[in-house]
């Protein structure tokens, strides 16, 4: 069975981010595709200092939630990664916890699906969006899309239980990346080949 891992980036548990993930969840289970909502939000989550240990033993440095959820990362075969919207961009805590489970796990997410799921009250989901998005096509992950920009309005969960048009964006969207996933599973032939190992240093040309 496929299996799609959802971060909850909001310090809520039941919040707004929740409830657009929740909406998701809900399909993926009549999709068969399997799901683990993990709760990042109210962890506290140090950023990436760029030490360079990972590169030597395939892990972070610092023994947290990071570590923990990469094994689960490598075994999936999507993820999703939610967020509030603090002044126009995802809270620092996801940002930290991004950089740090992109960076410093070794294994190919090359054709993993993913998924950024942004929620606000007014503005800045747009930024946010698309700031999430990068960690993925970045990594060869293909994105999946809905029928609008995959966001919710809403001060209160009841408020985005409102949001009728952004329910119905996560339930399109949680259908077309299961589909995706299908796609990629049941594909013939070997997946496209990588080239790697190729810099550019923009200093001195070479």
């Amino acid at each position: 069975m496929s299996k799609v891992l959802l971060l909850n980036g909001s310090p809520h548990q039941h919040g707004c981010t929740a409830t657009a993930l929740e909406e998701m969840i809900g399909i993926f289970k009549a999709e068969g595709v399997e799901t683990e909502l993990i709760q990042v939000g109210n962890n506290a989550i140090r950023g990436c200092i760029a030490c360079g240990s990972c590169s030597k033993t395939g892990r972070c440095v610092f023994d947290d939630l990071v570590n923990e959820v990469a094994g689960k990362f490598k075994e999936a075969d999507g993820l999703v990664v939610g967020s509030p919207v603090y002044y126009g961009s995802p809270n620092g805590t996801i940002i930290s916890f991004m950089d740090r489970l992109f960076y410093s796990t070794p294994f190919d997410k090359h054709l993993k699906v993913g998924a950024a799921v942004v929620s606000c009250r007014r503005g800045g989901n747009t930024a946010s969006f698309d700031v999430l998005n990068k960690y993925f096509t970045i990594s060869g992950m293909p994105v999946a899309s809905s029928t609008y920009w995959n966001m919710v309005h809403g001060g209160s969960a009841e408020d985005v239980k409102k949001d009728l048009e952004g329910l119905q964006t996560m339930r399109n969207l949680a259908r077309n990346m299961s589909f995706m996933i299908r796609a990629f599973l049941g594909a013939g032939g070997e997946y496209p080949e990588e080239e790697h190992t190729v810099y550019t240093n923009f200093m001195d040309g070479k």
